[in-house]
């Protein structure tokens, strides 16, 4: 059953390496919504530069990829639309895209899972988390779906602490089991209205800490994101380890102040050729970016600046910052998971203008 789920998000999930241009803007943009959605253009390494940084093309690129994967796929999925409910709310919570988006995840609670149940446990996961994040930063009460849904979470919990992964070699999302962990853990991290002392919030966090005390995280991805969940609730990580990761991050900055993914992991790409570390991508950097000032680095730290300097100089003439895939140089649709990773840094840098 899981070689069958695994398969189905594959083919779910894949140009030509090429120079960056600089463009004029393409003509004006108005709402996304289900109704009039279509479908952004693939995500190409040689998509012209943004001739300057625009808000409104973000918004239009994140609501299109996601509406669009919706209508699409019918599915969620954690590169698109599960970001999209992470970075959204920073934009703003009432415009149809976002409400359409929230509304399809409560529904697989309320209504698939009951009827045909989820597709996975990655999806009860993802979908607990994205909730919970979404609670914490449109009002910050626990709705009564989100609390179902982490519920649902601790069911699928394995005896040993983890959690059973999509791993159809995709990473930094889809590729291992322990990254499903660091998901749980910042689920009940982001959870408001202190869902973590709750009893079973408190038996479930005792066995994923018996988990990540036995099973070593494979990357740096991975342990940036128990930092992420540190910072909304201390304990997921040693003494002094949220420093050394913060440290660790901020030396793989670029000379053009800018990160990338690769840099984060040793993951092999599919056709065995070297990952490139060089090039700075918009997951990476605005990861960092994001973290470091959840871990109270000051926006105006000449680090930051930089990135923020580099996300603003680097957006596509769409709207979206390219992010090339760790995995072959097919669809590339890390770039949805950077265009959302680059609103939530420059909203923590309150740079979104």
């Amino acid at each position: 059953m899981l070689r069958k789920r695994t398969l189905i998000v594959v083919a779910a999930c894949g140009f030509a390496l090429g120079g960056i241009l600089r463009a004029d803007e393409p003509a004006p943009i108005g709402p996304v919504t289900l109704a009039n959605v279509v479908a952004p253009a693939a995500n190409a390494p040689d998509e012209p530069l943004a001739a300057e940084f625009s808000l409104e093309r973000a918004k239009h690129f994140l609501d299109s990829a996601a509406l669009n994967w919706q209508k699409q796929h019918d599915c969620m999925t954690c590169h698109t639309n599960y970001l999209f409910l992470l970075a959204r709310p920073a934009l703003g919570a009432g415009d149809e895209a976002h409400r359409a988006v929230r509304q399809y995840a409560e529904e697989l609670v309320t209504r698939r899972w009951k009827e045909k149940g989820p597709r996975w446990d990655a999806e009860v996961v993802m979908t607990a988390l994205v909730l919970a994040s979404n609670d914490l930063a449109t009002g910050g009460k626990l709705h009564p779906t989100t609390a179902e849904a982490l519920a649902r979470m601790w069911t699928v919990q394995h005896a040993d602490g983890g959690f059973e992964w999509i791993t159809c070699d995709w990473p930094p999302f889809e590729n291992d089991h322990e990254f499903g962990a660091t998901m749980a853990a910042l689920a009940v991290s982001l959870a408001p209205e202190g869902y973590a002392q709750t009893p079973a919030a408190v038996a479930g966090i005792a066995k994923l800490n018996s988990y990540l005390a036995n099973t070593p995280m494979p990357t740096l991805h991975h342990r940036l994101m128990l930092l992420w969940a540190d910072t909304y609730r201390p304990g997921w990580l040693a003494p002094g380890e949220r420093q050394s990761l913060l440290d660790q991050l901020l030396a793989l900055q670029h000379d053009d102040g800018g990160w990338s993914s690769a840099s984060l992991g040793d993951w092999p790409r599919a056709d065995g050729s070297p990952q490139d570390t060089k090039s700075s991508d918009g997951y990476a950097t605005g990861l960092a970016i994001y973290l470091a000032r959840r871990a109270d680095v000051p926006a105006d730290d000449q680090r930051l600046a930089g990135g923020v300097r580099w996300l603003k100089t680097h957006q596509r003439a769409s709207g979206r910052w390219f992010t090339r895939s760790l995995h072959k140089d097919s669809r590339h649709f890390l770039t949805h998971a950077g265009s959302n990773m680059a609103i939530l840094a420059l909203s923590a840098c309150d740079a979104l203008r």
